[in-house]
């Protein structure tokens, strides 16, 4: 699934990332992640990003702990996985998911984050996010 759309951003994207390489960009960084998480997320992973938020119960899937997900990868922060998830699958039904996808919400503002080795143009506010989500993991 990521490798789809990692083709996809990349093939359309690539100037892009060119342009905003050569030019003075500033990069998101965790507090501005914290801000779209406590508007969009918090609800349901909780303010702590525990899976433990005031619409947790209510959901048919528990939402994930996202303070483990670099124990769950032997320590490092899986930025790609985490990018294709919230960004989300064109291809994969809004229903079959519990989390929603912000893809089309993120569509403008990219900044170069280096995802794999590769810079990959991510919207602004997804590499704040992922900044934030890095920020708040333990061991």
């Amino acid at each position: 699934m990521f490798d789809k759309i990692h083709r996809i951003a990349v093939s359309v994207f690539a100037l892009t990332a060119v342009i905003a390489c050569s030019t003075e960009v500033s990069m998101p960084d965790a507090p501005e992640g914290a801000m779209f998480y406590t508007e969009n997320c918090a609800a349901c992973h909780g303010a702590d990003g525990r899976g433990n938020g005031p619409t947790a119960a209510a959901l048919s899937q528990n939402p994930t702990d996202l303070t483990q997900l670099s124990a769950q990868n032997g320590g490092t922060f899986p930025k790609a996985q985490a990018l294709s998830y919230i960004y989300g699958d064109p291809e994969q039904a809004h229903l079959a998911r519990v989390m929603p996808q912000f893809g089309g919400a993120m569509a403008d503002d990219l900044v170069p984050v280096e995802i794999e080795g590769t810079l990959t143009p991510t919207p602004r506010v997804l590499a704040a996010l992922l900044a934030y989500l890095e920020s708040i993991q333990q061991p």
